[in-house]
């Protein structure tokens, strides 16, 4: 048997007062999801503890099955997802063309978010990359947009704090080595030399042409370079021999693929129209037909990314295209007895508020031939808690899809040398003697 695994990223969100106290979930039109809860076993579920806003990348990382101690940092997961390399002991920062403003002694954010044109997106990063100081060296790669990845080579830290403020209004930060860092001297080297770069980069974009150009025809110009979530290579368990399980990956943003590729899976590189109801048809489509895969993770950014433009009624909009392709789920998937089905969602992405995201758990539904059946009839955040699943946390959610696929092993059973939580295990067959 296998499981089909859905996430509808940032799906969760706050009560909305022009809502009458619901949510988007709450509110929109959900007849498949609330289908397909009806079919099998809900709950909620947090990857950590309720309350706490959790990332993307660190909330799959758990979700995956994995310790936050072995979290490698999102600027390397981000960089494999760009195809960026990293090599051990290089240090991956994600770095933002900012335009900030001078005030107080230092600077202030004005715009982080900024329209530029590739070619004079690259143009910028080669202007301020590679850079070099105290033996360290920086180069910059562009991503999209005003940002990129910062790859530092010559024996950089992680154990530093960012310089990008992210909100606009706020003062750029001086980089500081962190509390308790287990070498303080590299972390300080590391503030030290990103300190600088930050300056020198203001310096040189400032009389860049490009920039000049930008100003005198009444565009933003882009005039410092912060950094942020550092990240490194980190020694993994493949998520094949951690679970048993062999996974692919349908995604479109480079954390989710980069985060896959990291963890062994194979990686479908699919893109995103704009559409996000057609988008998830056609990766839910490709997940049921890779029948040689036993863990398909499927990926929508579609509620999150609505979210973020603060209107709750744009996420009520996408909610409902998405449920319209979850028809297809409904009507195919769930008629295949060997499918495990799993809807849910990593986090919460309030469209009100203040907040990047926000900490409320958010619904899962479990629904397959193993899988019991409860009293709950839709699929949002507040049914779904009288489910059968309870409150659901971390790891919980990859030992119940062992479990509901008929695969998990009897604690105490030990058919290899080390503990798996699938069964049967890499044993050793007992050879005869001739």
């Amino acid at each position: 048997m296998r499981a089909i695994f859905v996430v509808l990223d940032g799906l969760g969100d706050k009560g909305i007062g022009e809502l009458g106290g619901r949510t988007p979930l709450q509110a929109a039109e959900t007849p498949n999801m609330d289908f397909i809860a009806a079919s099998g076993a809900t709950g909620l579920y947090h990857s950590t503890q309720q309350g706490i806003a959790m990332p993307s990348e660190m909330a799959h990382f758990i979700m995956f099955g994995y310790e936050m101690a072995e979290f490698p940092g999102r600027g390397y997961i981000e960089a494999l997802g760009h195809g960026i390399p990293v090599a051990e002991g290089e240090v991956a920062f994600l770095a933002r063309f900012l335009h900030v403003e001078p005030s107080g002694g230092g600077f202030v954010l004005v715009d982080e978010k900024i329209r530029v044109d590739p070619k004079e997106m690259n143009a910028l990063a080669g202007s301020v990359s590679p850079w070099s100081a105290d033996g360290l060296e920086m180069e910059l790669f562009p991503t999209g947009g005003n940002g990129g990845i910062a790859v530092v080579r010559g024996g950089a830290s992680v154990e530093v704090t960012d310089s990008n403020p992210i909100f606009e209004g706020r003062p750029i930060m001086e980089v500081q080595r962190l509390q308790g860092a287990a070498d303080p001297c590299r972390a300080s080297r590391t503030s030290d030399f990103l300190n600088a770069y930050a300056l020198k980069s203001h310096e040189l974009l400032s009389r860049n042409p490009i920039n000049l150009r930008r100003v005198a025809t009444g565009e933003i110009p882009l005039n410092l370079v912060a950094m942020q979530r550092p990240g490194c290579f980190r020694h993994l368990a493949p998520f094949a021999e951690k679970w048993g399980m062999k996974a692919l990956c349908i995604a479109s943003g480079a954390i989710y693929r980069g985060l896959c590729a990291m963890l062994g899976m194979e990686v479908d590189r699919v893109g995103d129209s704009g559409d996000w109801g057609a988008d998830l048809l056609g990766r839910l489509k490709k997940a049921y037909a890779s029948r040689d895969h036993d863990f398909v993770y499927v990926h929508s950014k579609g509620p999150d990314e609505a979210a973020h433009t603060g209107d709750p009624m744009e996420k009520k909009r996408v909610i409902e295209s998405l449920d319209r392709a979850m028809g297809w789920a409904a009507s195919h998937i769930l008629a295949d007895e060997e499918v495990l089905l799993v809807l849910t969602s990593d986090h919460s992405t309030a469209s009100t508020g203040t907040m990047i995201h926000s900490g409320e758990s958010v619904p899962i539904v479990m629904a397959g031939k193993y899988a019991r059946k409860d009293a709950v009839r839709s699929f949002n955040e507040v049914d779904c808690a009288g489910g059968a699943l309870g409150m659901m946390r971390g790891h919980e959610i990859m030992y119940m899809i062992l479990n509901l696929t008929d695969r998990g092993k009897l604690q105490g059973l030990m058919d290899s040398p080390f503990n798996q939580p699938f069964f049967p295990g890499p044993y050793r067959i007992l050879r005869r003697r001739s």
